[in-house]
């Protein structure tokens, strides 16, 4: 955005310059009337009468030139310290440090040269301070350390709560659990359920947890010194929790000696299992044991009565006969039966294993141990990409590699064997593990057999093949010989893990930012907004959020292809805390604006339409208040699709855009990059939904303290300022 209201001071100094100018003129033309006497005074009239067009012209020519000369001297003397005072209150205000460009008067750019020097001055005591700081709280950062990584440790989700229910603290464990009970767990990486600030309530009865609460209290009212309650529950989306609830106290309440004094509670602990497999397994398992025992009831009924029938010397041939079938069929079912229900525990085995993310060469270790302790066989590494991690149920695989290698040894009398790991050639997300022997050949249909049978291990036996297990990994199986070698090999394709880590964003050409095209009223006021207009910026939870688009006319179809968010929380930018998604539009990307977003159309085919990503990014926006740069466009979007998804955002919304208006009303341009280097707010990932979130959240934080210094403090506050800015009254 670089259009600016004109200033008034240059209609004030046109205005101003022009009443002096015709002041001293009537003065003079006073003062030289005054001397004239009658006949020139008449002869002058006369002259003036027939030259008024040209008099009136040459004080038009006189205020063009005093505008000119006005607007020079705005330019060269006062917007640039206006400028000055504007930038120089954000290196006042924030931790920005960065070096003002010269410009204006020569006493201006002295100035900002002098202003230059005491930010490097303060940039250079501000880092030998925290060089002190971090020395002194080295022990203390430590303890961080340590407790951080009990938690990313703990195989238990651990969530702790205050007593509104907002979560303080979770660990890894807890936030990949919780995008497991998301209704949308394929939207947005089901984000919208756990992060800083949000409610538990979302997911648990708040009823459930005061009782749990109150039943804790009265036991440390009764003496109990580690009181805990625990409860199952289910979940919104129909998952079954066991959870186990600890109080949470503060130091003085630990060492009161009063008893409701040491009850009282600052908050809670949650450790949460989630137990829905568990319970689906004993189900399974009850219906297995009601069917055998009720189907075995049944035919051992039958087949008793049979043979005491068979006892009687007296019995008629055809009825031996006929009894005789009956205990051969009612044999042959509850053999049937046993083995249906061998089947099927088999089946419910293979679906049962998690698979977890493991690092290559982790596998590759531990299966050259194993196979050496088993087997006897020496193992080695012949090739392995130490890069790769994979998506494995390590134990069973494990078993696999040894019932080969211990088959190889006993009936082919191989004395050695080799792994090899590498990106599978042809098969994208997938990594081949390779086992590898040199010695006599094995023919398919042996391979064939070895794939079919029973896994045994040792002395132990499965009920699962190595079919089994392939097919539990979506991978594949198979073998090949290298002649030129004289080796051969067992291929197993399995699958790769995500990335471990991912840039925030990739980086796009730059273009200009986006035209403000659309009308749309951010300042509606609703109960939502009443209830916090009176709350500090500083208290407020945000959801800072960009869409890209696949043009810009909501109205003529264009649609969201992306839309990426972050939160903020107690003016911190959660960056682990993110919902990211594509989304299809159901219709073409224009040509035209793939170098700016970089969304190729074939990115976009299969993922979730915009019917299922509104609401799970109405989830994860839930009470907060919307950020964005220029949020009139991308609310417009959103409000378009409020008939057909069912999904309004009807919470209060702040835009950069308005609010840098505020805070620096004489700046050329509040564009979104313009904004960004004023801050010294690296751009990365610009026009990505995710990079453009992320730099708008760091330059909102750095806004608010800019606000408080005008007096704005209040989100109220804040929404009337960016009402009345010029860029508010624009209509198009």
């Amino acid at each position: 955005m670089s259009r600016r209201p004109v200033d008034r001071r240059l209609w004030l100094g046109v205005g101003l310059a022009g009443a002096a100018v015709l002041l001293w003129l009537g003065a003079t033309a006073g003062i030289v009337w005054s001397t004239l006497d009658e006949a020139q005074r008449e002869r002058m009239l006369d002259l003036l009468s027939t030259r008024g067009t040209l008099v009136a012209m040459m004080v038009v020519v006189l205020f063009g030139a005093l505008a000119f000369t006005v607007r020079a001297l705005i330019q060269h003397f006062i917007e640039p310290a206006a400028q000055l005072a504007e930038e120089g209150m954000v290196l006042v205000r924030t931790d920005v440090a960065r070096s003002l460009p010269p410009q204006g008067s020569a006493e201006n750019r002295a100035l900002t040269e002098v202003v230059n020097q005491l930010v490097a001055q303060r940039t250079r005591l501000g880092s030998e301070m925290d060089a002190r700081v971090q020395e002194a709280s080295r022990d203390i950062e430590q303890e961080k350390i340590r407790l951080a990584a009990l938690m990313a440790e703990l195989t238990q989700s651990v969530v702790v709560c205050n007593l509104d229910g907002r979560i303080l603290l979770y660990n890894q464990r807890a936030r990949q659990q919780f995008r497991a009970l998301s209704q949308a767990p394929e939207v947005g990486g089901g984000a919208e359920l756990i992060g800083l600030g949000r409610s538990i309530y979302t997911v648990f009865d708040r009823k459930l947890v005061a009782h749990a609460l109150e039943n804790i209290q009265q036991r440390m009212l009764a003496g109990v010194a580690q009181p805990s309650a625990q409860l199952v529950t289910t979940t919104p989306a129909g998952q079954l929790l066991r959870v186990q609830m600890a109080p949470v106290r503060s130091a003085q309440a630990q060492s009161a000696e009063d008893a409701a004094d040491r009850a009282e509670l600052t908050g809670f602990v949650l450790m949460l299992d989630n137990i829905t497999r568990e319970f689906e397994a004993e189900s399974a398992r009850d219906r297995v044991l009601h069917t055998l025992t009720e189907g075995t009831r049944s035919a051992l009924a039958n087949m008793q009565a049979a043979l005491d029938v068979l006892d009687h010397p007296d019995l008629e041939p055809a009825g031996r006969d006929r009894f005789l079938r009956v205990i051969r069929e009612e044999s042959g079912a509850l053999a049937r039966r046993i083995v249906t229900i061998e089947s099927d525990n088999a089946h419910n085995l293979k679906t049962r294993w998690p698979l977890e993310d493991m690092l290559g060469a982790d596998l590759v270790s531990a299966a050259m141990r194993r196979i050496e302790t088993v087997t006897g066989l020496p193992a080695s590494a012949l090739e392995v990409n130490p890069t790769l991690w994979l998506k494995v149920e390590s134990f069973s695989l494990l078993q696999v590699l040894v019932y080969l290698a211990g088959r190889l040894a006993e009936e082919f009398g191989v004395r050695f064997v080799q792994l090899r790991l590498d990106t599978a050639t042809g098969s994208a997300g997938k990594a081949q593990l390779d086992l590898i022997w040199s010695g006599q050949a094995i023919s398919n249909e042996t391979v064939m057999s070895w794939e079919m049978e029973a896994l045994k291990v040792g002395n132990e036996v499965t009920s699962l093949s190595v079919r089994d297990v392939i097919e539990r990994h979506g991978g594949a199986f198979w073998f090949e010989r290298e002649r030129t070698r004289h080796q051969a090999f067992f291929r197993i394709l399995l699958p790769l893990a995500d990335p471990r880590d991912q840039a925030d964003a990739l980086n796009f050409v730059r273009s200009e930012s986006r035209p403000e095209y659309y009308d749309f009223d951010l300042f509606k006021t609703t109960e939502q907004t009443r209830s916090l207009d009176e709350r500090r910026l500083a208290d407020l939870v945000y959801t800072v959020f960009d869409t890209e688009t696949t043009g810009l006319e909501p109205s003529m179809g264009d649609e969201i292809i992306q839309i990426g968010a972050a939160r903020i929380v107690n003016g911190k930018l959660l960056r682990q805390e993110c919902f990211e998604q594509l989304v299809d539009p159901q219709r073409s990307i224009p040509a035209a604006s793939i170098p700016i977003h970089g969304i190729q159309p074939a990115m976009v085919v299969g993922q979730p339409k915009i019917g299922e990503v509104l609401p799970a990014f109405h989830a994860f926006a839930q009470d907060t208040v919307l950020v964005a740069h220029n949020a009139a466009f991308d609310m417009r979007f959103l409000q378009i699709k409020e008939k057909s998804t069912g999904v309004v955002f009807d919470q209060p919304v702040l835009d950069t855009l308005l609010l840098s208006a505020v805070i620096h009303p004489s700046q050329d341009s509040h564009r979104l990059e313009a904004i960004a280097e004023r801050f010294d707010v690296p751009v990365i990932g610009r026009h990505t939904a995710m990079g453009d979130a992320m730099v708008t959240a760091e330059i909102f934080i750095k806004l608010i303290p800019l606000l408080a210094q005008q007096g704005i403090h209040t989100l109220g506050q804040a929404r009337e300022a960016a009402q009345k800015t010029y860029f508010s009254r624009l209509k198009y």
